[in-house]
């Protein structure tokens, strides 16, 4: 993903191959592979209402809707200048009608109904939530990167509990995380969701994985479903043709299927 500068406060990259170009702050929270992957995993059909929580400059949300044209996207960012780029990335990329909106995620039912996200009103949800333990790992310094990376223990309860309030019955949720913090994630997603399908992302081939990428549909009974894993690179580093196609390429995962 080069960069262009695009003053001192910001640059512009690329996504996707090209495919998208987006404008995000020079410092602070940066996209990469993680919101590719989470895009490639949302499971969407054209008409389908979908909602980005935690959108930041919009790269997942936006990556969805290069994907599959004619969705009602709404972007949701806590933090204003995020959401003002994410709604300049929008225009700049020809998407249409995607709809920001200021709000932190674990504001309340009215503040979602007050931007026009009643509930029951998606049939998708996405999100990356915060997911690094500050009891585990060092706070960055930046303001910004590290409300967008470190996460209290209370943090994905109340993010599963918007996207499942969000939902319609037999809506999914799709979000990445931690590989070793699964446990954490099922267990949030164990009151409102089931059918839980869990992606495992290698960073190379034989090594543990370090994400996991989970669908779940809202009201399901049906059992959790371990996929195989995807590896980003081979043995020796480069990069695997399944990883290109879905971060250079464009493509779907396994999840979205």
């Amino acid at each position: 993903m080069p960069a262009e500068s695009s003053g001192d406060d910001f640059t512009e990259d690329s996504a996707l191959g090209g495919r998208l170009r987006l404008k995000q702050p020079r410092r602070g929270h940066r996209f990469g592979h993680d919101a590719v992957l989470l895009a490639a995993s949302t499971a969407v059909a054209e008409g389908d209402s979908v909602v980005e929580l935690g959108a930041g400059v919009g790269l997942a949300g936006l990556a969805v809707a290069t994907r599959v044209s004619g969705l009602a996207l709404t972007l949701v960012e806590a933090d204003p200048v995020l959401a003002q780029l994410a709604e300049a990335n929008a225009a700049a990329n020809g998407v249409a009608g995607a709809n920001v909106v200021v709000l932190d995620v674990t504001a309340p039912a009215r503040a979602f109904v007050a931007v026009g996200l009643p509930p029951g009103s998606a049939q998708r949800v996405l999100m990356n939530p915060p997911f690094n333990d500050p009891a585990r790992q060092r706070r960055s310094p930046d303001a910004g990167r590290a409300a967008a990376h470190m996460a209290l223990p209370e943090t994905l309860a109340a993010w599963t509990r918007a996207a499942a309030r969000l939902l319609a019955p037999s809506g999914t949720l799709t979000l990445i995380w931690r590989a070793d913090g699964l446990a954490d994630v099922l267990a949030a997603l164990a009151r409102g969701f089931g059918g839980i399908a869990v992606l495992p992302v290698h960073p190379r081939t034989g090594a543990p994985a370090i994400r996991v990428l989970l669908r779940a549909t809202k009201g399901s009974r049906a059992p959790l479903s371990l996929l195989p894993g995807l590896a980003l690179a081979d043995a020796d580093g480069r990069p695997t043709a399944a990883a290109e196609a879905i971060l250079r390429g464009g493509g779907a995962t396994a999840l979205a299927g």
